[in-house]
């Protein structure tokens, strides 16, 4: 009995075929990077916030950053416990560079927080407690965009 071996794997033809057919695909992905097909991904910012807490008071401080400018406005959010809504103000700074507080988001017309020097404190008095409790600061850019800045339990 003579067996023949057969020592093609695939045809020329289906090899050129699969050839051509990863040189289309590969071609179709790098024009969508190249012609921005991908969508628009937005920077992340650099600016950074940090809370401590001392007794009952919860202290967060705006550390500023290298996109501190843009900041528009802070939103801090302080929750003691999983029963409890948060606390939530908003900061931002005024013609004079003080900062203010209210409880809703300022409006576009204010002075945005970059004009605050890095190291501007607020103390949330009495909304800490013996455990950990959860701290957010969210950052508001003058492009419109938000960030989290800070997600931390203290």
């Amino acid at each position: 009995m003579n067996f023949r071996e057969n020592e093609d794997a695939v045809s020329p033809v289906i090899g050129v075929i699969l050839m051509v057919a990863i040189t289309v695909i590969l071609a179709a992905v790098i024009a969508a990077f190249v012609f921005g097909m991908t969508g628009s991904v937005q920077t992340t910012k650099t600016v950074a916030a940090t809370a401590t807490q001392q007794g009952d008071n919860i202290i967060v401080t705006y550390q500023g950053g290298a996109d501190a400018n843009s900041v528009a406005y802070l939103r801090i959010a302080v929750t003691p416990d999983s029963s409890t809504p948060p606390k939530t103000m908003y900061y931002y700074a005024n013609e004079a560079a003080t900062m203010q507080s209210r409880s809703t988001a300022p409006e576009d017309t204010e002075v945005g927080i970059g004009k605050l020097p890095a190291g501007t404190s607020w103390k949330f008095d009495g909304m800490g407690t013996s455990g950990k409790d959860h701290v957010v600061v969210a950052a508001h850019f003058s492009d419109g965009s938000d960030q989290v800045i800070l997600d931390t339990f203290v």
